[in-house]
This record gives structure tokens, sequence and C-alpha cells, in this order.
């Protein structure tokens, strides 16, 4: 189940919230070291703040198509997934192992990985964005299961 041909991704953005931070600037120097192209969304530092602010940054950034993908962090992983899928072309997934980030990319077409900063080490999370950035789409049957998920978007 495992591909193992990294693939860099290009413009992805990253976010977190306090509780995600440390995990997101370790993340960060894995896409440093991967030559990946970024732009940090926020937070800045372990100070206490709200989540939906750096998910609605990275999802409107999605949204406009400054980034193609994203990384986004926080306790849970819960809250700032649930804020991200609030954005039109948003699919993000919360991926607690690679075995799920890659079920998400191949079924889900899933352009943003979510981790939940509690439940993963450091290193677990950098596989699991890289088996992320690595899993291709299968399409096929999947395209018209993503199709339906578009159809009942509202504005």
């Amino acid at each position: 189940m495992e591909n193992n041909a990294f693939v860099r991704p290009a413009r992805t953005g990253i976010a977190s919230d306090h509780a995600g931070y440390w995990l997101k600037t370790f993340i960060i120097e894995k896409l440093k070291e991967w030559n990946c192209e970024y732009t940090d969304y926020g937070t800045d530092s372990e100070n206490s703040v709200d989540y939906p602010d750096f998910g609605h940054r990275l999802g409107k950034a999605i949204e406009n198509g400054e980034c193609e993908t994203g990384i986004a962090i926080c306790y849970s992983g819960n809250g700032i997934g649930i804020v991200l899928n609030r954005h039109r072309g948003v699919r993000a997934a919360l991926c607690w192992n690679k075995d799920v980030a890659i079920l998400a990319k191949q079924h889900n077409d899933a352009n943003v990985c979510v981790l939940p900063a509690h439940f993963v080490a450091n290193e677990e999370a950098g596989e699991i964005v890289s088996v992320f950035f690595s899993t291709p789409f299968e399409g096929g049957r999947h395209i018209r299961r993503i199709e339906k998920i578009n159809s009942g978007l509202q504005r």
C-alpha cells in the first residue's frame, strides 16, 4: 500500500494553531529538506490562538489558487479540518497514519493533509506528509464520488 517515490508538490500552504506549532516547525524543516515551495499561514508561536483563523487563511489560499496543496495541524486535527472543508475546492483529510494518508489521496483526491499534533510524533508526521505528497489519485470510480461531493456545495 505504500508508495516510496516522493513527489514534490507545487505551492503548498501550511497552517496550525498553538497546539500544532511545534509540529508545524518540524514539518517546515522537512519541506525545506525536500526543496518544496511553501507558504506559512501561521501561527508563529505557542501563544493561545483560535484554529479557525489559520484554517480559513489556508482554505482561502487554496480556494483562490495561491496554493494547490496544504498541511494543517491542530491538537486533534478535527477542528482545523472542519474549517478547511468549508472552503470550495478543499478536501482536507485527517491523517493519523501513513495508510490513512495514502487512502485519502487514492480514493478522495485529498489536497490538504491534516495532522493531529497530540497523536503523532514528529518523524511519523514527516512520513505521513511524504506519502500524502507521493500518492496519486486513482481516478476511475472515485471521480464520480468527488463530483458528488462538489455538487453539494452551495454559495
